[in-house]
């Protein structure tokens, strides 16, 4: 659907990469599909060349229907504020320019759509601008039905059996629910916060779709869900996924990729944030060595005790430096079979490529979903965030995934480990399983998205509130 009027809507985007891709995208496909004026803010402590370059490229392909603002932020806290309080305040600090900068507009937006972050300007923006409610979550649909349910969880804290919701079946099996009481008792505030911003939205976007998720995506429609928790609208509209854009000369790296076989090689990579301890890199060298499989590896410099470091950093050692981390002599035994990439690689393109066989992910939902539209399989290793649940949704419920016996986040996962889980995806017969099974939802994630599909048609249903 295609609307007759330039109806304007307004997207915010909270601090990060794994915030501003999706709802770039999510700008694309209103702009591109649906002939919707998109303004996104975002919200970004300190400028760095990748989010520029995103900005850039979307005002670049659809100069006269999408606009970004950037909304500088606060940067520096006390080092013992956690993520989760962290980045909500760096959101609430930008609502005077965010306020100011919609009130300027000759053409006001007439909806608001907030990511997950952001929810606090449902109340302190679009409530008070008359403007239309509507919440991106660029995670899966079981991370939202889990938020939904923690003032239920924390509220149960001291039990020791699974918790329950109201007249269902357990929610969270012993380690999810572990998982969630490891949290800050401010961090679970916030959150819960979250959760009432949310039920107060005209609706929630899902970075979805029904054939990966129809399980739980179900659960929101239940009679039991909207009388305990929420009546607020589920729209499942993805996957919403950044496609490689070539540039003119060919990468070094993209050349070797070229002149490896058919889905050989194995791509390493922990997402924008995520962070190995030294003795960590060490290991993982070694079991990718071990493994006797090709790869690409992007490095970043080793932090102790802070898996999600680089989250809000965006200055770096050199190579020369980076490259001190690793082995003696690692690098001149794999020089043959590895390519190793200081701080930063196209993902995109690289997960696109045939020689791409595997991908050893932090569980990030960007890199998981880019990682089954290309139908190619996943190590997990989450780190941080939702990455624990989403590594147990893609191995126990979707079937595409391996993963370590130890939490990465918290325990050494050493060499031999590291190398029997690239080979039971790159060699065993258990990878051919695993690769089959992620093709399926790579052809059913094409069909949610084309004319007709799944999700076109909730995205649709969705555009069709702005111009009542």
């Amino acid at each position: 659907m295609v609307i007759p009027s330039k109806v304007h809507v307004a997207l915010l985007a909270s601090p990060g990469l794994g915030h501003l891709i999706p709802t770039v995208e999510l700008a694309k496909c209103l702009a591109a599909k649906h002939g919707v004026t998109i303004t996104v803010f975002a919200v970004i402590p300190e400028d760095t060349p990748v989010q520029d370059e995103l900005l850039r490229s979307a005002t670049s392909l659809w100069p006269e229907l999408i606009n970004t603002v950037v909304l500088p932020s606060e940067k520096d806290f006390p080092s013992d504020v956690g993520v989760v309080p962290r980045m909500l305040a760096m959101v609430r600090s930008t609502f005077p320019a965010l306020r100011s900068s919609i009130n300027g507009m000759v053409n006001k937006p007439v909806a608001l759509i907030v990511d997950y972050f952001s929810t606090e300007a449902i109340e302190a923006i679009a409530q008070e601008l008359n403007m239309l409610k509507y919440v991106f979550i660029a995670t899966n649909a079981r991370c939202l039905y889990y938020n939904f349910y923690l003032p239920y969880v924390k509220k149960e804290a001291n039990r020791d059996e699974p918790i329950y919701a109201p007249e269902s079946e357990p929610i969270m099996d012993d380690g999810q629910f572990k998982l969630v009481l490891s949290l800050a008792d401010q961090t679970i505030k916030e959150l819960v916060r979250v959760a009432s911003h949310m039920a107060a939205a005209d609706g929630i976007l899902v970075n979805t779709w029904e054939d990966l998720e129809a399980k739980t995506l179900n659960l929101f429609k239940e009679e039991r869900f909207m009388k305990h928790i929420s009546r607020t609208p589920v729209h499942p509209i993805g996957p919403l996924v950044r496609a490689g854009e070539p540039t003119g000369s060919k990468p070094e790296l993209m050349k070797w990729l070229d002149r490896q076989p058919n889905k050989s090689v194995v791509y390493v990579s922990f997402g924008s944030g995520g962070t190995l301890s030294a003795q960590q890199t060490i290991e993982l060298a070694l079991g990718l060595e071990l493994s006797e499989q090709r790869f690409i590896w992007v490095v970043r410099p080793p932090i102790e005790n802070d898996s999600c470091a680089s989250l809000f950093k965006s200055k770096h050692s050199d190579e020369d430096e980076l490259f001190e981390y690793l082995p003696d002599g690692f690098l001149n035994r794999t020089r043959n079979v590895g390519f190793v990439v200081p701080m930063w690689a196209p993902q995109e393109e690289i997960l696109t490529h045939g020689s791409v066989g595997a991908f050893v992910s932090h569980c990030g939902w960007n890199s998981s979903q880019e990682s089954i539209v290309n139908g190619v399989p996943i190590i997990t290793w989450p780190l941080y965030a939702e990455q624990h649940l989403n590594a147990v949704l893609l191995t126990k419920e979707f079937g595409i995934a391996v993963g370590p016996q130890e939490d990465p986040s918290k325990e050494l996962v050493k060499r031999d480990e590291i190398a029997k889980m690239v080979r039971r995806v790159m060699v065993n017969e258990e990878g051919i399983g695993i690769r089959t099974r992620v093709n399926e939802f790579k052809a059913s994630a094409k069909e949610a998205l084309s004319e007709g599909g799944t999700s076109y048609i909730s995205l649709s249903k969705v555009v069709e509130k702005f111009v009542i």
